[in-house]
């Protein structure tokens, strides 16, 4: 008999498991407490453009389902920063070739749960989880006017999460460890319309950055021409969320800070006070897995900020790794998720710090004129001395091999690297000179090749 399979969260990460899972020949049921979201209007201010990066991408490959999501996405080749006069500086994401994609999270959403209904999912909409049975796997949910289902499964998995049910009910259980942090920094989306000729009003192929040192803008691109923008700003405080009460403040601000964006936004007002502030939560539990029957995956298991754009990357690798250890482990679901727990747990923490440590670049470094030099010098390292020398953002966005806590240790070992090769005299007076280069060489060919431990099973 098939393997029962209960999904609780027909998210992103929730609804791709179901496929991969369905796929294999399981019998997979995702019950989701919203309604379905290809019925009913996304409500606004909530979505956040994602960053689907090679991760991500590698993982839907697994599915088959690469070609579907990369007819919803754009292509983004690097970062153009505007600062307060509204200059702008481009600064490529990588090599040629190199790029992530945005997408809109509704789509994407929508698209994974049509794909995993396709091959044989059942969806049931309007389940909200109250109750787990660890030892049986026997979820219960509620449905609408007072419905009532039990489900019986072999393995349960929790997909439904930042504030998952499934962890709650973990939660409760001995020696559970959890901690829940928020950041003082919060959110709000607005957005940027086609021109009248329904054409992007900004470079297309790109995410634009507003780095303003304590708080920052983005805008990523829609198939629409329009641009969805995220202002990442400190709830309370000078400046904050707290001090936009008004409409005259809201335009002086904006005014002031983003004066090259805001003729391009109408709607700015009305969208300022119309979608919500939202809060940014960071989530490090364990175990993950108890008795080889109940799992946390994606947000619920290891809710990260979104400062890396490797939230939904992280998740639907997850989802990966879980099948490799599957094929590992001979479908034995004891051993394939104790190796699952193992290896993705430390991943997990490693790209939550790396998400807030990239923070603090994204709204400072990247328009510190240090900082762009720092990035010309690792591109040349990187194309000199590739196996002794990689780019922290290149291991953690254009590579689907070096696990995220591996990325993040060798990543610091590089910063002392490059602190000594910035410290070199004619690498400070001119580093492309042939003097600066030889003495970066000379210091280079001392550095061993890098060493990497796998994120995968086998």
């Amino acid at each position: 008999m098939a393997d029962r399979i209960t999904i609780v969260g027909g998210g992103l990460v929730g609804a791709l498991l179901g496929t991969v899972l369905a796929k294999r020949g399981m019998d997979v049921h995702i019950f989701e407490r919203r309604p379905d979201m290809r019925a009913a209007s996304m409500s606004a201010g909530r979505s956040i453009n994602l960053a689907m990066s090679d991760r991500g991408l590698r993982a839907l490959e697994v599915a088959g389902i690469a070609d579907d999501i990369r007819a919803i996405s754009i292509p983004m080749h690097g970062r153009v920063m505007h600062d307060v006069q509204g200059n702008q500086t481009y600064q490529p994401y990588g090599r040629e070739g190199e790029f992530i994609n945005s997408v809109s999270r509704g789509e994407l959403n929508k698209t994974l749960l049509t794909v995993a209904e396709r091959h044989g999912v059942k969806v049931t909409f309007e389940a909200r989880c109250t109750d787990i049975d660890f030892k049986t796997g026997t979820t219960t949910f509620a449905l609408p006017n007072d419905e009532t289902v039990v489900v019986e499964a072999d393995v349960v998995f929790g997909a439904d999460g930042a504030y998952s049910a499934v962890r709650g009910r973990m939660q409760m259980v001995d020696r559970f460890n959890y901690s829940q942090t928020y950041l003082e920094h919060g959110y709000k989306e607005l957005h940027i319309p086609p021109d009248a000729a329904g054409a992007f009003q900004l470079e297309k192929n790109a995410l634009h950055i507003w780095p303003r040192k304590s708080f920052m803008m983005i805008a990523l691109p829609n198939l629409d021409g329009s641009f969805t923008l995220t202002l990442f700003f400190a709830h309370e405080g000078d400046p904050s969320f707290q001090q936009l009460r008004t409409r005259e403040a809201v335009t002086q601000f904006f005014d002031e800070q983003f004066p090259d964006a805001v003729p391009m936004m109408p709607t700015l007002i009305d969208d300022f006070f119309t979608n919500p502030e939202s809060s940014l939560v960071m989530v490090r539990c364990f175990p993950w897995v108890m008795n080889d029957k109940i799992a946390l995956i994606g947000d619920s298991a290891h809710a990260i900020v979104p400062f890396y754009g490797q939230g939904m990357n992280c998740g639907f690798e997850d989802c990966r790794i879980l099948i490799e250890c599957l094929d590992h482990h001979n479908n034995e679901w004891g051993p394939a998720l104790a190796s699952y727990q193992r290896l993705r747990k430390p991943a997990g923490d490693g790209i939550l710090d790396l998400a807030l440590d990239n923070f603090i670049e994204m709204r400072d470094k990247v328009a510190d004129p240090r900082f762009l030099w720092r990035k010309k010098i690792e591109a040349w390292i990187h194309a000199e001395f590739p196996d002794r020398f990689i780019p922290l953002y290149t291991m953690v966005t254009f590579s689907s091999d070096i696990p995220y806590n591996e990325a993040r240790r060798i990543g610091l070992e590089q910063d002392v690297l490059m602190e000594e090769l910035m410290s070199i005299p004619s690498v400070v007076s001119d580093w492309t000179s042939d003097d600066a280069k030889q003495a970066m060489r000379d210091v280079m060919m001392q550095r061993p090749t890098i060493t990497i431990a796998s994120g995968s099973p086998a």
